[in-house]
C-alpha cells in the first residue's frame, strides 16, 4: 500500500489540495477567489515537480489499476503546466466579468486530477472513472457564466454530447470485457499477443468493442466525425475556459489514446491503424476547410484544434515508437502555441468589454506592434512555417508516417496543412495591411503578458535547444512500447 501511495503522490496531493481549498473558499466567502486561484497554480506546479523528480521506472499501484512510467510522467507534466498557464490567464478575466467565485479554480484543479488519473489508467474501469471526473468538472465550468445564454448553451451541449460519448466508451468497454474476460490493460495485452503469436484473429466482438472505444476517445479529442460540439462550446464558454479546453484536456485525451491503442491493443495495430488514419485525415481536412469562413476568433481556434488533433493522430497512426514520440512532441508544441494565442485573445478588450471578431485585429501592427508580432509568431507556427516550433512538430509526425509506409496519409496531411495556412496568414494580413480600427485597452495584465512572452520565446527559439523535449518524448514512447 505504501508503494501505491508513493506512486500516486502527485494525484493525492492534488485531491487533498482540492478538498482543502474548497473548505478555505467556503469559510472565507467572497474575498478568497484570487488567493485560491494562486494556491491552485502553486499546487499544479508542485505536482509537476513531484512527477519530474519521481523515479522513471514503471510501477503498478492499487492492484494494477494505476501505472506510472516515463510516458505518463511526460504527459502529466504537459497537462499540469497547461492547466497552470490557463489558470494564470483566467485571473483578470474572472474578476472583470463577475465570475470571481472560488469554485472556478477548484473545478479546474479537480478536472486536472481526472486527467492525471486517466493518463495513468491501466484498466478500462479506471480509465472511465478518470475521464468522468474530468468531464463532470468541465461541464460545470463551460456553463459557469449562468447569466449568459451562450455559456449555458455551451455547457448543455457539451454535457449532452459528452454523455453520448461516455455511453459509447462504456459500451465498447463492456464488449471488450465480454469477449476478452478482463478489463486490465496487461491482461488484454497478454491475451491479444498470444492470439497474434498463434496466428488467430481477434473475435469480431472484440474489434467492434475497440471501434466503440476509439469513438468515445475521439469525441474527447474532438476528432472528426465526433467534433460537432467543439466550435459551439469554444465560442460559448468563457474565454479562459476555452483556453483550458484547448490545452490540458486535449493533451490528456491524446495521451490516453496512445496508452490504450499501443498498450493493450498494440498487437492489433493493423486493425486500428486504418481507423486512426481515417480520423486523422478527416480531422486535418475538415479543420483546414471549415475554418476559412470563420469571423469569430474562438471558433477559428476550435477548427484549428480539430486540425491539430488530426496532425497529432498521424503520429499515432504510424504505430511505431518514432510516431508516438512525434505525437508527444507535437502536443507539447501545440500547448505552447495555444497558450500564447489565447493570452492575446484574452487581451482583446475595447472600452472594458471583450471582442472576439477577427476584424477587430485590423491594424494591430500599427496600434500594438508587439502584440501583433507575438500573434504573427503563433500564426506562422500554427501554419507550419520554418524555423518556428510548429514546423518541427509537423515534420516529426509526417516523417514517422512516411517511415511507417503511410505515404498517402503524409501527403494528404501536407496538403491539408497548405490549405490551413490560408486562414492563419489571413489574420496576419488583417493585422498588418488593413486600416486600424479602435485599439485594444491598455495596459495588458502582467499575468497575460508573462504567459505571452514565455510562449513566444519558446516557439521562436525552439530550434536552438530542441534536445530536452525530443529526448523526453523518445524516452516516453519507448516506455510505452517496451514497458
Amino acid at each position: 500500500m505504501n508503494q501505491s501511495l508513493l506512486l500516486a503522490l502527485p494525484e493525492i496531493v492534488i485531491a487533498a489540495a482540492g478538498l482543502l481549498l474548497l473548505m478555505l473558499g467556503a469559510f472565507r466567502r467572497g474575498e478568497s477567489t484570487r488567493l485560491v486561484s494562486w494556491l491552485v497554480v502553486a499546487v499544479l506546479v508542485l505536482a509537476a515537480i513531484l512527477v519530474l523528480v519521481a523515479p522513471s521506472t514503471t510501477g503498478h499501484a492499487f492492484g494494477g489499476l494505476f501505472v506510472t512510467d516515463s510516458y505518463s510522467g511526460f504527459v502529466k507534466v504537459l497537462v499540469l503546466l497547461a492547466a497552470a498557464a490557463a489558470m494564470v490567464m483566467s485571473l483578470g478575466y474572472i474578476e472583470r466579468e463577475q465570475m470571481a467565485r472560488f469554485e472556478f479554480p477548484v473545478l479546474l484543479l479537480l478536472a486536472t486530477l481526472g486527467m492525471m488519473l486517466m493518463i495513468s489508467a491501466n484498466d478500462l474501469i479506471a480509465l472511465y472513472v478518470g475521464l468522468e471526473l474530468q468531464s463532470l468538472a468541465l461541464y460545470v465550468v463551460a456553463a459557469f457564466r449562468r447569466d449568459t445564454v451562450r455559456s449555458t448553451e455551451a455547457g448543455l451541449k457539451y454535457f449532452v454530447l459528452g454523455a453520448l460519448s461516455s455511453g459509447m466508451l462504456l459500451y465498447g468497454s463492456s464488449l471488450i470485457y465480454g469477449f476478452a474476460g478482463t478489463t486490465k490493460f496487461d491482461g488484454l495485452a497478454t491475451l491479444l499477443t498470444g492470439l497474434a503469436g498463434t496466428g488467430t484473429a481477434p473475435s469480431l466482438g472484440l474489434i467492434v468493442g475497440l471501434v466503440f472505444l476509439i469513438a468515445g476517445l475521439a469525441f474527447k479529442v474532438s476528432a472528426v466525425p465526433f467534433h460537432m460540439w467543439t466550435p459551439d462550446v469554444y465560442e460559448g464558454s468563457p474565454t479562459p475556459v476555452t483556453a483550458f479546453f484547448a490545452m490540458a484536456p486535449k493533451v490528456a485525451a491524446i495521451g490516453l489514446f496512445g496508452r490504450v491503442l499501443v498498450g493493450p491493443f498494440g498487437s492489433m495495430v493493423t486493425d486500428w491503424q486504418q481507423i486512426v488514419s481515417f480520423i486523422a485525415f478527416a480531422s486535418m481536412a475538415f479543420g483546414a476547410v471549415a475554418a476559412i469562413n470563420q469571423s469569430n476568433i474562438k471558433r477559428l481556434m476550435a477548427y484549428s484544434s480539430i486540425a491539430n488533433v488530426g496532425y497529432a493522430l498521424v503520429g499515432l497512426a504510424a504505430g511505431t515508437p518514432e510516431g508516438l514520440s512525434g505525437m508527444l512532441i507535437y502536443m507539447a508544441i501545440y500547448v505552447v502555441m495555444n497558450a500564447g494565442t489565447f493570452a492575446i485573445i484574452l487581451a482583446m478588450r475595447q472600452q472594458g468589454r471583450m471582442v472576439e471578431g477577427i476584424v477587430d485585429l485590423a491594424g494591430l501592427g500599427k496600434t500594438r506592434p508587439m502584440l501583433a508580432a507575438a500573434l504573427a509568431i503563433f500564426m506562422f507556427s500554427l501554419a507550419g512555417i520554418p524555423p518556428l516550433a510548429g514546423f518541427f512538430g509537423k515534420l516529426f509526425v509526417f516523417r514517422a508516417a512516411i517511415n511507417a509506409g503511410l505515404y498517402t496519409l503524409a501527403v494528404l496531411g501536407v496538403l491539408a496543412s497548405v490549405v490551413g495556412a490560408f486562414y492563419y496568414l489571413r489574420i496576419i494580413k488583417i493585422m498588418y495591411f488593413d486600416e486600424p480600427r479602435e485599439g485594444f485597452d491598455k495596459p495588458m495584465e502582467w499575468e497575460l503578458a508573462g504567459v505571452l512572452t514565455v510562449s513566444a520565446l519558446v516557439i521562436l527559439l525552439f530550434f536552438v535547444l530542441p534536445l530536452p523535449l525530443l529526448a523526453g518524448a523518445d524516452t516516453a514512447a519507448a516506455a510505452l512500447f517496451h514497458g
